[in-house]
């Protein structure tokens, strides 16, 4: 069984946290996300860019987050402070970087070139720290593959539907039709390259229903997981990606049943009245390793 590792590892959940608020960052381990993204963006002030990044290097240096992957989304490419940014993540150990309103692959390129001259100057290892994009336009949706294509460096990318919407003159619906076709394409780009694809935030925190029903859509499309502001909305989105007991128990089966058969020369077969062949072997496989990657089997 394979092992969800560095870019292939378990990313269900994606938590928001502002970088210039100690009190936000210093305790974010504590709700278990598989993932913490440290803001510079939208969340910090202009006047206070600087003072975030100062915040942010010495949490990444002083708080032990344990098992949760740290990333930090940067200031957008058309900004004077991305650079200066990269340079923080890089001296602080952060484990990945996202690409604010990414449009094109030269953008994944200028970003990864100023990323490996950071690790030079650091001293860090090469291509230790990874890469995720954030879609948040027309062209970023439709430049997607080439995007996931641009960089060893990048794990996966994720869609800004705040951002999506507003350029495409909409708003939010219950129903998801107007992030229907971006959430679709983008997702086909991601698989045909090889890397995750993840979902947008959910802002009405009081409406857990409807976070609930929006979050089994997205597991349903194939995401990876979902980006989050809260951590009330941790449990439902790890409940909703991790595979059931039932489930764990027919990859199983699976697994060892195509082994044995295989060994065999058979290669079609029956599991519980279904019929079985070779091509179930990897989902199977990705069922399990996402259990053990969950804490649901040793």
């Amino acid at each position: 069984m394979s092992e969800l590792t560095g870019k292939s590892r378990l990313r269900r959940t994606m938590m928001f946290l502002s970088a210039q608020r100690p009190g936000l960052v210093k305790d974010a381990y504590v709700y278990k996300p598989d993932s913490v993204m440290f803001d510079l963006e939208d969340a910090v002030a202009e006047n206070q860019k600087d003072a975030a990044r100062f915040s942010l290097y010495h949490t990444l240096k002083t708080v032990d987050y344990g098992n949760v992957e740290r990333i930090v989304r940067i200031n957008g490419l058309d900004t004077p402070h991305w650079q200066e940014d990269i340079r923080v993540c890089v001296a602080g150990g952060a484990d990945g970087i996202r690409i604010a309103k990414c449009e094109s692959a030269q953008d994944v390129k200028d970003v990864a070139a100023a990323v490996s001259k950071a690790e030079a100057e650091f001293g860090s290892k090469e291509g230790s720290t990874l890469l995720m994009a954030a879609l948040e336009s027309p062209k970023g949706i439709l430049n997607a593959y080439e995007i996931c294509m641009a960089s060893e460096r990048l794990f996966g990318v994720a869609i800004s539907g705040g951002d999506f919407r507003k350029s495409m003159q909409t708003r939010y619906y219950a129903h998801g039709i107007e992030m229907q076709a971006a959430r679709g394409q983008m997702l086909l780009a991601a698989r045909a390259a090889g890397v995750q694809c993840f979902d947008t935030i959910f802002q009405n925190l009081d409406d857990i229903e409807g976070f609930r029903k929006e979050t089994q859509l997205i597991k349903e499309m194939g995401f990876d997981g979902k980006s989050l502001i809260s951590p009330k909305q941790i449990a439902i989105v790890h409940e909703i990606f991790s595979p059931t007991e039932k489930e764990i128990i027919e990859a199983e089966k699976i697994v060892r049943t195509v082994r044995e058969n295989s060994a065999k020369g058979i290669g079609v077969f029956v599991v519980d009245g279904k019929m079985i062949d070779i091509a179930f072997l990897p989902g199977a496989e990705r069922t399990l390793a996402i259990a053990k990657a969950a804490g649901l089997m040793k």
